[in-house]
């Protein structure tokens, strides 16, 4: 078992290593948003869309922190600096909530069917489509440079003495 979770955590455990941590983080995720919202409206008597907000926030900064440090480790640097990931991440949020709001008051009537019906359906979209871009658009690593034989320029701006392209002679 020690070995599985030691194998999950390393950037080398691919897409199923990514899928496992990109769903235990969820699953954090989620109990903190829950907690956190509960916990400040029955426990500390916070108005509950104060609590609710509140526990949004706690949830998205515990999300990313997640997604950036444990779901998507790899060998590379990042391709995207901290505040672009920032910027892509809230944009994806904004965008979530924007179509979870629209789909859960619209589709309902339309399809005759429960708003939580649709919000389950929803969520399920939204994750699916959440892993695609986190692992291609925001989280992602740069590319590899492949290491080169370092005694042949791979190209002419590579040597300094080289001033200009060789051309085979006829």
């Amino acid at each position: 078992m020690r070995e599985l979770v030691r194998t999950l955590r390393t950037p080398d455990s691919g897409i199923l290593g990514q899928g496992v941590r990109f769903a235990l983080a969820g699953g954090t995720v989620m109990l903190v948003y829950l907690t956190t919202t509960t916990v400040l409206a029955d426990v500390f008597g916070v108005p509950f869309q104060a609590a609710l907000a509140i526990g949004f926030s706690v949830g998205l900064m515990v999300h990313f922190t997640l997604q950036r440090f444990f779901v998507w480790t790899h060998h590379e640097e990042f391709a995207l600096p901290l505040h672009h990931q920032v910027g892509r991440y809230l944009t994806v949020a904004g965008v979530q909530y924007g179509v979870t709001a629209a789909s859960t008051s619209l589709l309902p009537s339309v399809m005759n069917v429960s708003t939580e019906v649709v919000y389950l359906a929803t969520v399920a979209v939204i994750v699916s489509t959440n892993f695609l871009v986190f692992r291609h658009g925001i989280f992602h690593a740069k590319p590899a440079v492949p290491e080169r034989d370092h005694g042949v320029p791979a190209f002419e701006g590579d040597s300094p003495a080289q001033t200009s392209v060789e051309q085979p002679t006829h």
